[in-house]
């Protein structure tokens, strides 16, 4: 344990030492905030007011309201997976720069080196997402405030649930890498394409049916849906409250992505966070036996 926890202080202090990776891990949350309310805002409440019947008068602060906790809640779902990958930088830099002889020729075992890695991306990631998340809080703040206590405690859950699927993902997608430039491709690549295939730039249900069902395999959706589902909480029981009936409320809960389906059935939280803690277990479970098999020098 004395060793797990030396590797695990170790691996931090690189991340915090190297200014470039601590500053683009820390600036890039905020910039997405400022992207997605310059450019996806509207969409957004376009979106939420063409499910809205005529008949009802809804209050700027409460569009406004939903329409930031839509946004908050894209963020942070893409945010958890992609700082993960830009943290774990320290294993590809390990092996790019010769440091890992010097691991090898050590009485450590390679699953402990591994684990020091995965844990302290955790911890560095759970950190910088944190901040993403106060960001977000603040900009809800601004827009319209809708959430509990209990609402904000359940989301610094989901973080960590989403954090630990994007570092044990991270990891085993880093494993073999071996240079810097595989690395940058590879976390340009997942930058780019997990906002789409997880729901996050644009509801699920906006897509084919085909697509939706492909979507429905994939554990980030359901990761995506579950932050959605309590960012939005509020803003859904202020609808209710407001005299909304129950099957507008739940129309607009659908097109947000909140009643994910597989095989024609909803998919309630409690079984969200089961489909998410598996798949964490699973992939954990490959991390360590591909850290356990000899490598080829």
């Amino acid at each position: 344990m004395r060793t797990l926890t030396t590797l695990i202080n170790r691996n931090r202090k690189l991340f915090f030492r190297d200014k470039g990776m601590l500053f683009s891990s820390m600036i890039t949350p905020l910039i997405l905030i400022v992207l997605y309310a310059t450019f996806l805002a509207k969409v957004y409440k376009d979106s939420f007011l063409s499910n809205i019947p005529a008949v009802l008068e809804v209050s700027e602060k409460l569009i406004d309201g939903t329409v930031a906790g839509q946004l908050a809640a894209a963020l942070l779902a893409v945010s958890c997976v992609t700082v993960t990958f830009c943290v774990n930088l320290t294993m590809v830099q390990d092996r790019a720069f010769g440091v890992r002889k010097d691991f090898d020729v050590s009485p450590v075992r390679k699953p402990v080196i591994y684990l020091g890695y995965f844990s302290a991306t955790v911890l560095n990631s759970m950190m910088v997402n944190l901040l993403a998340l106060a960001a977000c809080l603040g900009y809800i703040g601004m827009m319209g405030w809708y959430l509990t206590v209990t609402d904000v405690i359940l989301l610094v859950l989901d973080l960590f649930i989403l954090i630990l699927f994007g570092a044990v993902l991270s990891s085993i997608v880093c494993y073999p890498l071996k240079t810097q430039g595989q690395m940058s491709a590879v976390g340009t690549i997942v930058s780019a394409g997990y906002g789409f295939v997880c729901g996050a730039y644009m509801p699920i249900s906006n897509f084919g049916e085909g697509l939706q069902k492909v979507m429905s395999y994939l554990p980030g959706t359901y990761g995506t849906a579950l932050i959605k589902n309590h960012m939005l909480r509020g803003v859904f029981e202020e609808m209710e409250a407001k005299g909304f009936p129950a099957e507008v409320v739940k129309g607009i809960a659908d097109s947000l992505d909140c009643n994910p389906k597989f095989q024609g059935s909803v998919v309630e939280p409690g079984y969200m966070i089961l489909i998410m803690l598996g798949t964490i277990l699973v992939l954990g479970g490959i991390y360590l036996l591909i850290t356990a098999l000899p490598e080829k020098k």
